[in-house]
């Protein structure tokens, strides 16, 4: 393939990666808000950051800085919509393609591999673990799929001869270190990915030079931790990342049981049980994926259940902590790429012989794109709020209110980030900005402790509540307004206060 071919593709790749995005996501510019709550909380932690706030010590979410550091970059976009998360959610889908394309280059022609790596793309993002558009997982795909092409590329073509590189090995690493600060739950793909490397050092009679890789991949997930390093030391704030983002998420957000290993498997099960239910539009091909692996020819015992264990240890990393929400499961999706190995080997037994194969590849690569667009609107759960204006939003009502003062301020009780603070482009001032379910013993670290306070001390200029609010709110604010809203059949009711002049 010339260079002119590859930038041709690559471009193809950002087409298709576009044209799907623009219907599957709500952060597209055909979507007139993405009001989920978990993008908003990111998006407010983005554009603090980059209005010089400190994370996790003068605002507070749960994920990693690589997340917020992207949200922040769009919010340099556009202050108060989507356009610049849509942009980055471009970004990553192309480099999904592409890796599905150097992954399926493994097992089928160029021509083979370009149509069903857009089309493996867009089983992914109709998906119900796909949600809203914009998660941590989402954006983490990319570093999922290039790991997996680097350790699926050493079993196919250089396994039976060698160990791994060790330039392999630094890739992969990091790789990890940039997922473990957006969410690192998904480490558990690495440590997998690592363990599978250093077993092949030890096939190999290689002992010394698997410690070797293992620090290796280590110096290279350190890496990507030392920009935030840097950051939190002139900040004074190492502690409270650490606090923020490893001491809450491992002690005090897990949903575990004390039944025992049997519970334990049988609860895991459960939950897989009903992912595979939930999302069998991309575990179909995951499933034929892992049997086309397993059962394919001339393998050997590590080559042969590697993939599988990848995919044990994935889901593992998400779930053994207990708690399960539909995006969290959106990083298996990308096994779902074995399932489109196989289908394109199918295609080539009957391609074979046929002369015209390259006349045909445009045709049929547009027709995909065309046929993907079609599932889309059939198929995705958010195709549904197109046909929604502003006048369908409280929120837009809430933020014309809340505008008619100089330089707000803002305080969101009772839920995550609504998306009130987004379509205003107020910056949080309070550190528990919005309500988080967390269970936090200290009292100076206690969100709801000190959203009462500002409540009770009138220290923002309005409160925008849901379902409930502390009775003394009325010592210091008047209700202006409130609205019904219903989604994922739940039925809230959100409310907006101001500070009584």
């Amino acid at each position: 393939m010339t260079a002119k071919d590859s930038r041709s593709k690559y471009f193809l790749f950002i087409i298709s990666a576009a044209l799907f995005l623009m219907l599957a996501t709500r952060s597209s510019f055909l979507y007139v808000f993405n009001n989920w709550d978990d993008a908003n909380s990111y998006f407010s932690m983005g554009k603090a950051l980059f209005n010089g706030k400190i994370p996790y010590r003068e605002v507070f979410d749960q994920k990693g800085m690589y997340l917020y550091f992207l949200y922040g970059l769009a919010y340099l976009v556009s202050h108060t919509s989507f356009l610049g998360v849509y942009l980055i959610e471009v970004v990553a889908g192309s480099l999904d393609i592409l890796g599905f394309y150097k992954i399926l280059r493994l097992y089928v022609s160029e021509k083979v591999s370009a149509i069903l790596s857009p089309l493996s793309f867009l089983f992914l993002i109709v998906s119900k673990s796909f949600w809203w558009g914009g998660s941590a997982e989402e954006l983490c795909l990319p570093l999922y799929i290039f790991a997996l092409y680097i350790l699926v590329k050493y079993f196919k073509t250089d396994y039976s001869e060698r160990s791994m590189d060790l330039k392999s090995v630094f890739c992969a690493g990091l790789l990890a270190g940039i997922v473990a600060n957006i969410k690192f739950t998904g480490l558990g793909f690495f440590f997998a990915w690592m363990m599978l490397s250093f077993i092949s050092f030890l096939v190999h009679k290689k002992f010394l030079k698997g410690i070797e890789a293992c620090f290796v991949f280590l110096l290279g997930m350190f890496i990507p931790f030392v920009p935030w390093i840097i950051y939190f030391v002139i900040k004074n704030s190492l502690y409270y990342w650490y606090y923020g983002y490893i001491y809450i998420n491992v002690f005090l957000y897990p949903n575990t049981s004390d039944g025992g290993i049997y519970t334990f498997i049988y609860n895991e099960a459960k939950i897989l049980y009903w992912l595979i239910l939930d999302n069998l539009i991309y575990f179909i091909p995951v499933i034929i994926g892992l049997f086309f692996w397993v059962f394919g020819k001339k393998q050997k015992i590590l080559s042969r259940f590697a993939i599988p264990i990848l995919f044990v240890f994935t889901f593992l990393g998400i779930f053994a902590g207990g708690r399960t929400l539909p995006y969290y499961s959106l990083p298996l999706s990308v096994f779902l790429i074995f399932g489109f190995a196989f289908l394109g080997s199918v295609i080539e037994v009957f391609l074979s012989g046929n002369h015209r194969e390259k006349s045909l590849f445009i045709a049929a690569y547009i027709i995909c794109n065309i046929a993907g667009m079609a599932l889309i609107y059939l198929l995705s759960m958010n195709v549904q709020f197109l046909s929604q204006k502003e006048d369908d939003y409280f929120l837009f009502r809430f933020r014309d209110e809340v505008l008619q003062k100089e330089d707000p301020t803002l305080l969101n009780i009772g839920c995550l980030d609504a998306g009130l603070y987004t379509l205003t482009d107020i910056v949080p001032s309070c550190r528990w900005f919005q309500t988080q379910t967390l269970d936090i013993p200290e009292k100076e670290n206690n969100p709801y402790y000190e959203q009462d306070r500002y409540v009770r001390e009138a220290l923002t200029d309005f409160v925008l509540a849901r379902d409930t609010y502390p009775e003394h709110i009325f010592d210091n604010y008047s209700l202006i307004d409130k609205a019904e809203y219903s989604y994922s059949g739940y039925d809230f009711t959100y409310y907006l206060f101001e500070k009584i002049k």
